[in-house]
Parts: C-alpha cells; sequence; structure tokens
C-alpha cells in the first residue's frame, strides 16, 4: 500500500510484472471459488460432457497469444479508455465501464455462492433436526428422487405429470445449521478489507501465493475419493478406482459429447459456447488489466497464456473428481451444487488431519484473490471512465482513493446477487454473455478501418436492449407478462431410446424400478409394462424423457400462490421471435433452443455493426491513423524509450504498412513473426493435448 502513488500504481501495478507472476496472475484471476465447485456441479448433473463448463473456451485460449500483445500496446490504463481511443467517445467509455461492472459483479457473486453452498453442505441438519415446513421439502425431494430413477415407459400418466411438477418446483433435500445469505455478507465484509489496500500489485502478489493452494485443492480430493471407492467396492490403486467407476456408473455418464441425460451440453452447444466465450472475453476488461501490467510484450503473451492453459489442466482433474463423486454421492445427494461441499466433509473429515479446514482455506484463497482482482479492474474503469470525466483536476492519490469505494461497491453489488440468485450454473451462463454488448465493437475496431462510432453505438444499443434492458424491464412495467399461457410454454421433446451394456448402477437402478412397479402394482395403481430385469454386461434399451424446460424464461416457470404459471429471469426475445416466425421451439431439446440463442447473441451485435459501418461515413482519419500504428508500434520496458518511439510512429502513419498482410485494404491483419507462428502453434498442441488428455483419462479402467 505503501508504494501506491498514482492510479497507474494501484490499477496496473506500476506496469512492472514478469512472467512468473503473470502466469499465476492469470491463473488466479480465472480461478476461484466457484471454478472446481461449478465444474463437479455440471459434470455431475450431466456426466462427462458437464466438464464443458470448463473447457467450452480451451480452443479459444491460442487466440490470446495475439490478443494479450494487443492490450499491452493499447499503453493504456483501462478497457474502457479503449473506446474512447478507437472511437473517440467517452460517454461509449462509460457505458463500457459500468456494464463491464454488472458483469463483475455476478462473477464475484459466483465465488460467493459457491463458497456458500460448500460451507453449508459441510454443516448439514440431520432428518430429525428439521422444521415442519423443511421436511415437507425433504419428502417432495424424496418423491422427486424416486421418480426420477424409474424407466419413463414404466410411469402411469399421473407419476408423469408428478415428476414435471416436482421438477419445476425443485425441492431441496440438503438443509444447513448456517446461514447461506448470512455467511455471504461476512465473506463480503472479509473481502473488502483484504481487497481495498495494496492495488493490483497485492493481489499479483496474493495470486501467486494462492495459485499454489489451488493446484493442491485440484489434486487434494481424487487420491482420497478414489481410496474411498476401493474400500466400498473393493480394490487397490488407482486403476482399480477407475475401473470400478466404468463397471458400476452408466455407460451413458462417460459420453462425453452428450448422452442424453445431458440437457445443457451436447455437442451443437458446446461448438456454439466456445465460438461466444472466445468472441465475449476478448472484452473482458481483466484481460487488459493482466496483460497492460506487464513490463514487455512477451511476459503479457507468456503469463496470460500459460497461465489460462494451468486452469484448463486442472478442469480435468475436477472432472475426474466429479465422475468419482456421483458413484459416491450420486444417489444421496440429489442437488449437483451440494456433492462438492458434501464430498469435502465425508473424504477429507474422518483423518481428523485438519483436512477440511485447509480446503477451506484454499475455497477463501481463491475466492479473495479473485475477488480482488475483479474488484481493481471494476474500480478502475469507474474511477477512470465515469468519475474522472465528471469530476476532473483532482490529485493522482483523490482517484486512488475514490476507486477504493467504487471497488467496494462492485463487491457489495456480488454478495447480494449472490444472495439472490442460486443457480451456479445460471450465474455462469450470464457471466459468460453480458459481454456480448461491445464484442463486437472490440473485434471490429481492432481489425476493420471501416468501423466507426456509429456503427459501434448501434451495436452496443441493439444487443443491449434486445438482450437484456427490454427483457428485464418488460415484467417490471407489465406484470401479466410473466403470467401469459403463451410464454409459459416448456419444452417437449420426444423420449430417447439409447442403448447401453448394463453396468452395476444400471442394474441396481432398474431392480429399484421393479420394485416401485410392484408396490404400484399392489396398491391399485401400476399403469404400463413391468420393466424387464436386466443382466450385467448385455445390452439394454433405455428410454429417457428428458425434463419440460422453460422455453422463454432465464429461470424457468413456476406456480404461484394461486396456482397460475408465472415467468422468472430475463425474457429470451429473440427466441419469442422465432417461434412467431413458425419455428417450434416446444419440440426441441432445451440444449437446442440454448443453441439458437447463442447464435443470436453472436449474429445480432456483428451483423448490425457491418451494415451499419458500410452505410455511415468513416471517423476522423487521423483518430484511425494514430491508433493503427501505435497497434503495430512494439513496446519496449523503458518508458521513456517507448515514449519516443511512439511519437515517431504518430509523426510517420504509413511506418508499418508493410506488415500488412493486405496492403492497401480496410482489414489491418498483420504478417506473423517467428514467434506469432511458433506460439500460436503450441498454443493449438496444448488445446489438443489437454481435451486429448481428458479423453485418455476417462478411457482408463473401461
Amino acid at each position: 500500500m505503501r508504494r501506491i502513488k498514482n492510479k497507474e500504481d494501484f490499477f496496473l501495478g506500476g506496469r512492472r510484472f514478469g512472467k512468473l507472476v503473470l502466469v499465476f496472475a492469470a491463473f488466479g484471476q480465472s480461478v476461484n471459488t466457484s471454478s472446481s465447485v461449478s465444474a463437479t456441479t455440471t459434470t455431475a448433473a450431466n456426466g462427462a460432457s458437464g466438464i464443458w463448463s470448463s473447457l467450452n473456451y480451451v480452443f479459444g485460449t491460442p487466440l490470446y497469444w495475439f490478443t494479450s500483445v494487443w492490450y499491452r500496446r493499447l499503453r493504456l490504463l483501462t478497457m474502457g479508455d479503449y473506446f474512447e481511443d478507437r472511437f473517440g467517445s467517452k460517454l461509449m467509455s462509460g457505458t463500457y465501464a459500468i456494464v463491464s461492472c454488472l458483469g463483475f459483479m455476478v462473477m464475484i457473486s459466483l465465488g460467493f455462492n459457491a463458497m456458500g453452498k460448500t460451507v453449508v453442505a459441510l454443516t448439514p441438519k440431520s432428518v430429525e433436526r428439521l422444521t415442519e415446513v423443511e421436511k415437507v421439502e425433504y419428502n417432495k425431494a424424496l418423491e422427486l428422487e424416486s421418480l426420477e430413477q424409474s424407466d419413463f415407459t414404466s410411469l402411469s400418466m399421473e407419476q408423469r405429470d408428478q415428476l414435471a411438477n416436482l421438477r419445476m418446483l425443485n425441492p431441496r433435500k440438503v438443509f444447513s445449521h448456517i446461514s447461506r445469505e448470512a455467511l455471504i455478507c461476512f465473506v463480503c465484509a472479509l473481502v473488502l478489507l483484504y481487497a481495498s489496500a495494496g492495488g493490483l500489485e497485492a493481489a499479483f502478489i496474493t495470486d501467486l501465493i494462492q495459485g499454489m493452494f489451488i493446484l493442491a485443492l485440484s489434486i487434494m480430493l481424487l487420491p482420497f475419493a478414489w481410496a474411498k471407492i476401493n474400500t466400498i467396492y473393493g480394490g487397490e490403486g488407482v486403476f482399480d478406482a477407475l475401473r470400478t467407476m466404468h463397471e458400476r456408473l452408466p455407460e451413458s455418464y462417460f459420453e462425453i459429447l452428450g448422452s442424453p441425460t445431458s440437457i445443457d451440453f451436447t455437442w451443437y452447444y458446446i461448438i456454439a459456447l466456445t465460438f461466444m466465450i472466445s468472441i465475449n472475453f476478448g472484452v473482458l476488461a481483466n484481460q487488459l488489466v493482466s496483460s497492460g501490467s506487464a513490463k514487455d510484450e512477451y511476459s503479457a503473451r507468456f503469463g496470460f497464456t500459460v497461465g489460462l492453459y494451468m486452469k484448463r489442466l486442472c478442469a480435468v482433474l475436477w472432472g475426474m473428481f466429479a465422475l468419482a463423486a456421483v458413484l459416491l454421492y450420486g444417489k444421496t445427494i440429489r442437488d449437483p451444487d451440494l456433492i462438492y461441499g458434501h464430498a469435502v466433509l465425508d473424504l477429507l473429515g474422518p483423518p481428523g488431519l485438519g483436512l477440511v479446514g485447509l480446503m477451506i482455506a484454499c475455497l477463501m484463497a481463491a475466492l479473495m484473490s479473485s475477488a480482488d482482482f475483479q474488484m481493481i479492474a471494476s474500480a478502475g474503469l469507474i474511477t477512470q471512465n465515469v468519475y474522472r470525466p465528471l469530476f476532473p483536476n483532482f490529485s493522482e492519490m483523490h482517484y486512488v482513493w475514490a476507486g477504493r469505494i467504487f471497488g467496494a461497491g462492485v463487491v457489495i453489488g456480488g454478495g447480494y446477487v449472490a444472495i439472490t440468485c442460486s443457480s451456479i450454473f445460471e450465474q455462469l451462463k450470464l457471466s459468460w454473455e453480458i459481454n456480448s454488448i461491445f464484442a463486437a465493437s472490440f473485434w471490429m475496431g481492432m481489425i476493420w478501418r471501416k468501423a466507426n462510432c456509429k456503427a459501434a453505438w448501434a451495436s452496443i444499443f441493439v444487443t443491449c436492449s434486445i438482450f437484456f434492458v427490454v427483457p428485464l424491464l418488460l415484467p417490471i412495467i407489465d406484470p401479466a407478462i410473466s403470467s401469459n399461457p403463451y410464454l409459459a410454454a416448456h419444452t417437449n421433446p420426444a423420449p430417447i431410446s439409447r442403448s447401453y451394456v448394463a453396468h452395476e448402477m444400471d442394474i441396481e437402478a432398474r431392480e429399484a424400478e421393479i420394485a416401485h412397479w410392484d408396490e404400484l402394482k399392489a396398491e391399485g395403481k401400476g399403469n404400463g409394462p413391468r420393466p424387464e430385469p436386466i443382466e450385467l454386461g448385455k445390452r439394454f434399451t433405455k428410454v429417457y424423457q428428458l425434463p419440460q424446460k422453460s422455453i422463454f424464461w432465464s429461470r424457468g416457470v413456476q406456480s404461484n400462490e394461486e396456482a397460475v404459471l408465472e415467468g422468472h429471469g430475463l425474457l429470451n426475445l429473440g427466441l419469442v421471435v422465432l417461434d412467431k416466425l413458425g419455428c417450434d421451439l416446444s419440440a426441441n431439446s432445451y440444449a437446442f433452443n440454448e443453441t439458437l440463442r447463442i447464435v443470436l447473441r453472436i449474429l445480432v451485435p456483428f451483423g448490425i455493426f457491418v451494415v451499419v459501418a458500410l452505410v455511415t461515413p468513416s471517423d476522423d482519419q487521423q483518430l484511425i491513423d494514430r491508433f493503427y500504428v501505435k497497434m503495430k508500434t512494439e513496446v519496449l520496458p523503458d518508458h521513456e524509450a517507448d515514449q519516443e518511439n511512439l511519437e515517431k510512429s504518430y509523426s510517420t502513419p504509413n511506418r508499418f504498412d508493410h506488415l500488412k498482410l493486405f496492403p492497401k485494404s480496410n482489414w489491418e491483419f498483420c504478417k506473423w513473426s517467428k514467434v506469432d507462428a511458433i506460439g500460436f502453434l503450441l498454443s493449438v498442441l496444448t488445446a489438443f493435448g489437454i481435451v486429448g488428455l481428458f479423453f485418455v483419462a476417462l478411457s482408463i479402467g473401461s
């Protein structure tokens, strides 16, 4: 804190960081408490294909080998400054700052939420200690669990209706002695005490330290999980544990590119999601902060790319642990958000060595350092792009203190989002998508001279309006919209029939279905054919009925007190338009409709931008020339020498035109250097290597 003398010291650490610090800074700021928990959540709910919640942009990571250089060559304090530097609009930079801070609130809330759910799972109530209201919800959860395990064809019509109703209610089975809301408030206060002191340098130092703990966290649970599998089912060593997982878990759990149980991660959804995230993450403010704080260009690109690949490797470990956790706890813990916390308590508690406390310390370190980094990025945006233009001519330290106050507001806002929105996967999707508002303006502004301020504003306004503002305000302005019968529509996909080799968990599930059918038959309630017994190692056919999901509402549809279906969350206007145009979205799977929604979020911003840019005049030529010659001028470690070199470029705007891949065109693609080519090739090979590693790891023991 004593080293901070100006805004650049506080928000960018004086631009003096090397490769080692930046590797762990990139790793630490991309991994927080939610990372391991959300990877476990989505994998437990969807099987191996759920790992794409953490691996979804592995093939987009090679782009950072180039964009990290862009961020450093911008020589700006915040990403908001880019919109003023490229399009000459202070208002646009301020708008970006506000929207990005809202996005950071969602990202911070992910950490709070994951931490809260994990600690809640570590302090469960026994059934005897439940209140009467909690017991009612608990019994509904048990009923839902029983219906979920049954073959759909064996259910009566009444049971099928009940299954659909209970899926919408989503009753809890696990209750805690600790209030999740109180815990989030406590952790929020703790983060504020730590995060406002030392600026980016303090954040990066803690990232370097806590990165080691995250690696330990990623590895710690696996040997305990494998040992418990061997204790329960017999065997010794890792290979026996993996063999047991393949023998007992259904075969569908090992389908990486979408099994019938995967309502979220099918192959087409994965492709669309990868493309969208690769585009949207390019405009994240924390990327400029991370790369812009490097002492030179190579430190920026090496540190950021390697740090992100470290996260991808950890994701493979999280996915393998999640599958082990499904085998151990899938029958007892229905809410996948709670599996991680329950596993920590069950696996690390019995040795009595303080390992549960160590795991909580790891989660806390990850949460605090990530929140610290996001707080500083947010503070820089609000201070530099909103507060300073409104209140100019104050001292540097005045703006530093203003940044501390604004950053604290963002952290508090993140805590509020965590309290009001409990679905981890829902928050993940929102954090992936919110930057689509500015993605087209960033990418087109970087590579196309025809990109202008009018096109940027048109893309920003239309994207923000139709995807976020109008869907949020419509139910507020007209509450009747939430209960509109047409908008309450659900997907109604046809049952899926798949053939698998019977594993032990399949046999157990089928035996439970038969016992349940016999019990209902004895009560005179049986309906449909009696499920056929299956044999170990023999092929059998199972019919899956994918859950009905809301088509138009982001948080689904639930019955209110008057038993009227009511939509919650954002209204998906794009899907409403498609449905009105004749596309029967109710016949699609939830994943297919989600894919359509993502494609719209990619095409609309870029389409609006290109059309408006082509029909409107270009911006000031001097502004454009200065921007692109700066982006071709290599950063020198010495600040004064770098400024002299930059002034030379400004005085000769065509200084680097020989580097253009398409001379005399409006496209600003540059020829690759040796470092560009080798680094990109190695990055691509690394991406395929990590995905290949997951395929190989899943095949062991099969």
